[in-house]
């Protein structure tokens, strides 16, 4: 009778080598969570200005829909110019006015300079003719005493010299008249710079009633038509610059430590999400309002916890600006996911 031979004893190599290639994934995946943090708690956002205008006027013109795409320049809308432009001609018609005035005045101005001039002129030869009859009184009247001369030369020689005085005072008013008048034109001159600078104001005026797209953007939030009337720096709608594009990411506190400006990101939008964009982050929120009640400070977002009966980590906001962002997929508000690369 023949005897059936023993088996082999089975190598528990493979068996070890699965268990150990378990393991090295499993450190792996956990080593990747942990440096490698992910939320679903994100949403797109852009930044945003509301367009206003800087006069007030009635809208007639609106070039503009709701939820629109602009490039920068294009026309928005636009106030009517009308009341500038009457303004405007208002001011240049005083200008107009004022430069002819200016130079009629100027032409009696300088009459009156050449005037002045004489006048000086006449200053000086009735100075002259002071000092000669004082010192021609000075040398007559020694004379006297000595016989050289009679009592009626030194009198007509002190007659002549009041008289000369006389003459020097009232030259000198004229002198004094004369200066005055032809001082006259500066205030014309400086009349004219005030309405030069109305009618440059009057320009930005005219220029503010047309509103244009500062960058790229899109409408959103219109509410009002052609007819409405407009009131300087009230809104008339919210542009949307979408030259750049991020995501809010909320990550847990304990996420922080491996996150960093630059730290490269994947982010996904959940109106496709599979689509992927890439992005880095950009900072790295420093406050959200507690949800206990505690100190609370204008500004900061509010951040929900997931769950409010089991102390858990808060969230911080993290902003990831998106390379090439897709125009026609991000949307203000619009969920997404953010993946970070590992630090």
């Amino acid at each position: 009778m023949e005897s059936t031979p023993k088996k082999a004893p089975r190598s528990k190599f493979p068996a070890l080598l699965v268990v150990a290639l378990a393991l090295v994934a499993l450190v792996f995946v956990i080593w990747r969570v942990d440096s490698a943090p992910s939320t679903n708690d994100a949403y797109a956002s852009a930044d945003t200005i509301d367009v206003v205008p800087e006069v007030s006027g009635r809208i007639v013109e609106l070039a503009v829909t709701d939820n629109q795409a602009v490039k920068q320049g294009d026309l928005l809308f636009r106030i009517d110019p009308r009341p500038y432009e009457a303004n405007l001609a208002k001011a240049e018609a005083s200008l107009a006015a004022l430069d002819k005035q200016i130079m009629l005045t100027q032409r009696s101005v300088d009459a009156q300079q050449f005037g002045a001039d004489s006048v000086n002129a006449t200053v000086e030869k009735a100075r002259a003719a002071a000092k000669q009859a004082t010192d021609t009184l000075r040398r007559t009247e020694p004379l006297l005493k000595e016989g050289f001369v009679s009592a009626e030369d030194v009198d007509r020689a002190r007659t002549a010299q009041r008289a000369a005085e006389a003459d020097l005072n009232a030259v000198l008013l004229q002198a004094q008249s004369a200066a005055s008048a032809v001082s006259g034109v500066d205030a014309l001159v400086a009349q004219r710079a005030a309405v030069e600078a109305d009618i440059a104001l009057t320009k930005l005026h005219l220029e503010m009633a047309t509103v244009r797209a500062p960058f790229d953007g899109r409408v959103i939030s219109l509410k009002t038509s052609v007819g409405q009337f407009a009131s300087a720096m009230r809104p008339i709608f919210t542009l949307i610059d979408t030259r750049h594009w991020y995501v809010i990411a909320n990550f847990r506190e304990t996420d922080l430590k491996n996150i960093r400006s630059g730290t490269p990101a994947t982010i996904r939008l959940m109106s496709d999400s599979g689509k992927t964009f890439e992005g880095k982050v950009d900072s790295i929120g420093y406050g959200v309002l507690p949800d206990d009640g505690g100190l609370v400070l204008g500004g900061l977002p509010k951040v929900s916890r997931s769950i409010n009966w089991v102390r858990v980590a808060q969230r911080f906001p993290v902003k990831i600006m998106v390379d090439k962002p897709d125009p026609e997929m991000f949307r203000i508000g619009a969920s997404a996911v953010a993946n970070l690369e590992p630090q």
